[in-house]
């Protein structure tokens, strides 16, 4: 009989992408922004018009800066396939004409909830903590390879739930907003899902190594710290 013991699973083992899966969907499980007390109280409807208003006014500053990280992502995409798919994103926020797109349903969000639009634009209000959150997050897809900053996206395999309770709780407890000025919320479930099914694939497919592996998920975890020191901003912030 043999007394060898059974080999160890050496640590630096590649996950199966299953189980690379598994620990991408538990960082937006345990990290993600819809634990944040902020959240909370939104759905809650235990927010003040003036707490919302701040929310939405520099939260604006994060949507206008999602067409920008996307196209420094799309930068290091190496096939025009990738770069087709991936394009779209910018134009889901953009919009292909004027008047169109999601940065453009957050100002119609903003307005609804009686902010000014052109105060909004022009960052009136904008809390310091707000810009380095979200300006760490743009500079992060600038600098990281392309597998990290599509790994960062992930929290969009959460967003599809967090805009589904939104849209409740706007509905049922701050109906002061009229119900057109949601739209960003509804475009948001279908997006999100698409979204985040496609850069899903792509991390599967590139993290190859335990090392980029360790990586993706890293990366998925910086950018819900960002999101986090993002409402930690706007809880701690006097009103625009």
């Amino acid at each position: 009989m043999s007394t060898t013991a059974p080999p160890r699973t050496a640590p630096d083992r590649p996950w199966t992408p299953v189980e690379l899966e598994e620990r991408l969907r538990a960082v937006g499980h345990d990290r993600y922004h819809d634990r944040h007390p902020f959240n909370v109280r939104m759905h809650t409807g235990d927010l003040s018009p003036d707490e919302l208003r701040r929310w939405i006014a520099n939260r604006f500053h994060y949507q206008r800066n999602i067409p920008v990280k996307d196209a420094l992502i799309l930068a290091k995409l190496d096939t025009p396939e990738l770069r087709r798919t991936w394009v779209r994103r910018i134009q889901d926020h953009d919009g292909l004409r004027e008047g169109e797109g999601g940065i453009e349903r957050w100002l119609r969000l903003g307005e609804a909830a009686g902010l000014d639009r052109a105060g909004i634009v022009a960052g009136r209000g904008l809390l310091p903590g707000v810009r380095l959150a979200v300006d760490g997050y743009v500079n992060f897809c600038r600098l990281r390879p392309a597998l990290e900053a599509v790994a960062a996206s992930l929290t969009e395999l959460s967003a599809p739930t967090l805009m589904r309770t939104r849209i409740e709780a706007f509905e049922r407890h701050y109906r002061w907003i009229a119900p057109d000025g949601l739209a960003y919320f509804r475009d948001r479930v279908p997006q999100g899902g698409r979204d985040s099914e496609e850069a899903l694939a792509l991390v599967l497919r590139w993290a190859g190594t335990r090392r980029e592996q360790e990586q993706a998920v890293a990366a998925l975890a910086f950018k819900c710290d960002v999101l986090w020191s993002l409402l930690d901003a706007v809880a701690a912030g006097e009103g625009p």
